[in-house]
């Protein structure tokens, strides 16, 4: 298990790279990596049960502690990425496909990578495990009810239908994976660490199969795509952010609304496209885009905010490990 929990922080690590090789190849051997379609929502499975292993009552308590935030937080995922992706679609005239991807990845819960974003920012990471946990569950009922308010004028959107896509995608692995961990509860911590592979390699997966799928609709649309995905992540970074500072949250918590609200998942956006609008194959390619687009500035932006601190800020996880790095050779000296 030791050497599958190191393969896992090297996949976390070069997550963005790996999911650009998979699109590579999916875009190279369209034939081959079609064959993976039809098991992406059982991927996206697998990603949501390991996500159900991790989870406890501790992930919920913030809800109880900071009730204030934790809402902040998923009004801001649930209004401002479906908003901003309305208007994306209206400013750019995207054809009624693209535009139906779009709003789907804006009308989707925050995805499981914030969380390890804003760890890797010095953000309140707490704070965003809630969140994600929360947009998460409440998925089934916001995602189907927001595409039949936006989506509808564009493509038939039937909510029933992706309410019962969602339960089955995201709430019975959940579930299972929740039950799970109470059931064996230490004993899976060799299998948690592992987790992260496993997550990577199914979501890399999904990745070269969408690419594959929408080969030519991605010859001729992808300029425009990538300009709307790259649009629609920057105004929820930003707008998550200025939500954040207006409402007069701290400097780590600001870090964790930006990342929170500018960060979808992705994968659940890919595996609904294809079910639902399975005879518009360009709806795929906003959310397939989305998983490497998000995946690329996440890190980036965290770069950047690791430097910020504010002032009498505690010392975080990096700084102590820093700190106990340097302390042999102050001792040596």
């Amino acid at each position: 298990m030791q050497v599958f929990a190191t393969l896992s922080r090297l996949a976390n690590k070069f997550f963005a790279v790996l999911v650009v090789i998979a699109g590579v190849i999916g875009f190279i051997f369209p034939e081959t990596c079609k064959l993976i379609a039809p098991y992406i929502s059982i991927l996206l499975g697998v990603v949501m049960f390991g996500m159900g292993l991790t989870l406890s009552p501790d992930d919920f308590r913030e809800v109880v502690r900071r009730p204030r935030d934790v809402a902040l937080g998923v009004l801001g995922q649930f209004v401002i990425m479906p908003v901003s992706a309305y208007v994306l679609c209206l400013v750019l005239n995207l054809p009624p496909e693209l535009a139906v991807g779009l709003m789907l990845l804006g009308c989707c819960p925050g995805g499981t990578a914030s969380n390890v974003v804003t760890f890797l920012a010095r953000g309140d990471v707490a704070l965003s495990v809630t969140i994600t946990s929360c947009t998460t569950l409440l998925a089934p009922l916001a995602t189907p009810a927001l595409m039949w308010f936006f989506a509808s004028e564009w493509l038939a959107v039937d909510p029933t239908a992706m309410f019962l896509s969602i339960v089955q995608i995201i709430l019975l692995p959940i579930a299972a994976g929740v039950l799970v961990h109470k059931a064996l509860g230490s004993k899976l911590d060799n299998v948690v660490a592992a987790l992260p592979l496993v997550s990577v390699t199914a979501i890399v997966l999904i990745a070269a199969a969408v690419v594959a799928g929408t080969q030519k609709q991605l010859l001729n649309a992808g300029l425009l795509v990538f300009t709307a995905v790259c649009l629609h992540n920057a105004m929820g970074l930003a707008f998550g952010y200025l939500l954040a500072k207006a409402t007069g949250m701290g400097l780590a918590k600001r870090k964790c609304m930006a990342i929170e609200v500018g960060m979808q998942n992705s994968g659940l956006g890919v595996a609904l496209a294809t079910v639902h609008f399975a005879a518009n194959p360009m709806a795929a390619l906003p959310s397939a885009i989305g998983a490497l687009w998000h995946n690329v500035t996440g890190p980036i932006l965290a770069s950047v905010f690791v430097n910020w601190r504010e002032e009498g800020e505690a010392p975080s996880f990096f700084d102590r490990l820093d700190a106990s790095a340097r302390k042999p050779e102050t001792e040596a000296a």
